[in-house]
């Protein structure tokens, strides 16, 4: 299965479902008692950060997705069913953001959850329009529609440790043998084209380690494949810096740990401060091991000397891990998901469009959505709505004049401040 990172998502909330006019008649009651029904609302849609999730693949093959629509109300006060809430499961790790790259949420523990999308109201049916001065009523209001937003998905893995090096520097064999982790490993000198996570457990202790897909020079300035994942590494509690003794030609070994501090630094400060183990690998293929051994004295570094082919060197390795991680585990123990608690949008907005004031806004078209505004009645509840919730006052305060063309939705109706009711 492709391991995908970054999906771009339209989404969608359930539409409400329309109320009914109806009556039941009676005698003595010409128009009969008000029974007409109340439409059920639409379903949110929720993301929901779940273990069962390791990548964005199903959300870039398929980038619309739509909650369940409320049904219509009917007859004999029968009313609609509301729409069931719609799960989108996205990985532990996942970030949300809107079309502006506005943070929304980051969903890093089991079960946290966003409501992305709402639902559409239900419309009322005409038999929750009934009052002392209307007994009667032969209207009814059509649902909302759904809310409607385009979000992306950002997908940054949950590690303690990180795994960087250059490619072919045995990152993935190493996470084999140090962990249940039984990732695609070939002997070629590319880079890993995904993350691959393992769990290792060293005496009572265990730890996630993330097996980065190589990093090439300049990464972090998007030459290669590296940048892609650097994003990964930012969660990690601790790097393992992989260097590969046999590779000659493109990095010699010596410049290995200069250039891969360098592009971590350059993509992110607070890489560059996180708590590392250096390893050298390979050290079965070098010619001359204790060339190596002298290389890291004359740096004053400890350096592990590995070989993930053999084994040799992975149980101290393992240790020295697990060490590193508990120490910044202690120092950060928590790593805490959030929800932004987005301010309502502002009831409408007035705008000047080819002629024809726009009035734009969840409230302004909640004021009209009526089933019929041909009904007298009707038309006239809509007038006292878009009153009470300042649409006139606004209209004339950007500059409408009498007679010029309003449009709310689909329709367009002449504005007439003087035929405007109020409740």
């Amino acid at each position: 299965m492709s391991f995908v990172d970054r999906a771009t998502v339209r989404i969608k909330g359930g539409n409400g479902g329309a109320g009914v006019a109806s009556f039941l008649r009676q005698k003595g009651r010409p128009r009969g008692k008000p029974t007409g029904g109340s439409g059920g609302a639409g379903g949110d849609v929720v993301l929901r950060a779940t273990a069962d999730k390791t990548s964005l693949l199903e959300y870039d093959r398929q980038s619309h997705w739509a909650g369940e629509d409320g049904t219509h109300g009917e007859g004999d006060l029968r009313h609609g069913r509301g729409g069931r809430v719609t799960v989108l499961g996205v990985p532990l790790g996942t970030l949300v953001s809107d079309a502006s790259g506005t943070l929304l949420a980051d969903l890093v523990e089991e079960g946290q959850q966003l409501v992305v999308a709402r639902g559409g109201k239900g419309g009322r049916g005409n038999a929750a329009f009934v009052t002392k001065a209307r007994k009667a009523p032969s209207l009814s209001e059509q649902g909302e529609y759904g809310q409607e937003v385009t979000v992306v998905l950002e997908l940054r893995l949950l590690a303690d440790a990180a795994l960087v090096g250059f490619p072919n520097a045995g990152k993935s064999t190493l996470v084999s043998r140090l962990s249940a982790a039984r990732p695609k490993i070939a002997d070629y000198p590319f880079t890993t084209l995904e993350p691959n996570l393992g769990v290792v457990t060293v005496d009572e202790r265990q730890f996630v380690l993330a097996d980065i897909p190589g990093l090439v020079e300049g990464a972090a300035e998007g030459r290669g494949l590296g940048h892609e994942f650097l994003r990964h590494v930012e969660r990690a509690r601790a790097l393992v810096v992989l260097l590969d003794p046999t590779d000659m030609q493109e990095t010699p070994f010596p410049e290995q740990l200069a250039v891969l501090e360098r592009e971590l630094a350059h993509h992110s400060a607070a890489l560059a401060r996180l708590p590392r183990v250096i390893a050298v690998n390979k050290i079965d293929a070098h010619e001359d091991p204790r060339l190596l051994a002298d290389w890291a004295e004359q740096r004053a570094v400890h350096v592990h000397m590995i070989s993930a082919a053999t084994g040799e060197g992975l149980e101290a390795l393992a240790h020295a891990i697990a060490d590193m991680v508990d120490t910044a585990r202690r120092a950060a123990p928590e790593r805490p998901g959030f929800v932004l608690h987005r301010p309502l949008e502002s009831d409408f907005s007035v705008t000047r469009s080819g002629g024809v004031w726009l009035v734009e806004g969840r409230a302004a078209q909640r004021a009209i959505r009526l089933a019929d505004l041909t009904v007298p009645e009707a038309a006239d509840l809509a007038s006292r709505r878009l009153a009470r919730i300042g649409v006139a006052e606004a209209l004339r305060a950007a500059g409408a004049e009498p007679g010029d063309d309003v449009q709310i939705g689909d329709l367009v109706f002449t504005f007439d401040p003087e035929a405007v009711g109020t409740e």
